[in-house]
């Protein structure tokens, strides 16, 4: 009897979880928890952090370590043959992916019994790639999701085994549906892998490529503001992309100015667009709407509210932002 069949008769599943950040760490505890196995963790290797710079394991890799799960580091699967047959010797029944930040290649994805499922956080084929969940706040979708898909060579490009949806509300943040997704991807992994353990069919959907949209990776770049758009695309740009790559402009005296948060007022500004209009932080923006400022981080300063800001002289009315 072949390890597959023998642990299939009991209903549990040898797993390995292939991830690396905070979103990945839900779904790996809740397989830890579950009746299945987790026989490896595969995740990047661990790399300098912080101000100090010091070399830190990825979150998933601490939640490994913290059950005596053995951990992986591969940093390529396709160029290193060692790890390939390395990974198929765990002979284990199904691969868990969530946010691992590696390609896959075909040998590794063929390798487990029932292939490699991934946690995806967007309601594919939407926003395919790295980041679904800023660019779906900043785009303003009305809603995003978790889908669970089997994974093929293309990027995000398998045929979805699940789907749940989620509204993405008016004071949405990036981080607050990260928690969120990453939470309702793991009852949703689990969900598909127990369909599987016993016996019961999935119903793949084959995504419509027609539709798909590409959400790539976001560099600080993306942060900065352009006062010319309106309040409201400048609310999602904020909302989307605290605390990565962070929102920011610079100010009369060309020093950066970090926006961590803002709200929208239903206020009609004829002033040019970047103009700080008064001591309460509100702001022109493109179309004659106005955002005001609620939090900033002025350059080599500390995070403070826009009224201490005024007060320490970071800002001052009729300054332009651009």
């Amino acid at each position: 009897m072949t390890p597959h069949s023998k642990l299939s008769t009991v209903n549990s599943l040898r797993i390995i979880f292939m991830g690396t950040p905070d979103f990945a760490v839900p779904a790996l505890k809740e397989l830890i928890d579950s009746p299945h196995e987790v026989v490896a963790v595969y995740t990047q290797p661990p790399r300098p952090k912080g101000r100090g710079q010091k070399v830190q394991p990825s979150p998933v890799h601490e939640a490994a370590d913290a059950h005596n799960i053995p951990v992986f580091t591969p940093k390529s699967l396709r160029k290193d043959e060692a790890a390939r047959v390395a990974f198929a010797a765990h002979t284990a029944d199904v691969a868990v992916v969530a946010a691992y930040g590696l390609l896959l290649p075909l040998e590794v994805l063929k390798a487990p019994k029932y292939g490699c499922l991934n946690v995806h956080a967007s309601l594919l084929p939407r926003w395919r790639g790295a980041s679904p969940i800023q660019h779906a706040i900043w785009a303003g979708d009305a809603e995003s999701g978790i889908s669970i898909m089997q994974m093929e060579e293309g990027l995000d490009t398998g045929p979805v085994l699940a789907k749940r949806v989620v509204p993405i509300r008016p004071e949405t943040t990036a981080q607050s549906l990260h928690d969120e997704l990453a939470g309702l991807g793991a009852a949703l992994m689990l969900e598909v892998l127990e369909r599987i353990a016993a016996g019961k069919k999935l119903t793949p959907e084959k995504q419509d490529d027609s539709t798909a949209t590409y959400a790539p990776l976001l560099a600080k770049e993306h942060g900065r503001i352009d006062w010319r758009q309106t309040a409201a695309e400048i609310d999602r740009q904020i909302r989307a992309l605290n605390p990565w790559p962070g929102v920011w402009t610079m100010t009369a005296d060309d020093k950066r100015l970090k926006i961590i948060g803002a709200e929208l007022v239903d206020e009609t500004f004829t002033e040019p667009p970047g103009t700080i209009t008064d001591r309460l932080g509100h702001v022109a923006c493109g179309g004659d709407t106005c955002i005001r400022l609620k939090m900033i981080q002025p350059e080599n300063a500390k995070a403070m509210d826009v009224i201490s800001a005024f007060n320490g002289g970071y800002l001052a009315p009729d300054e332009m932002l651009s």
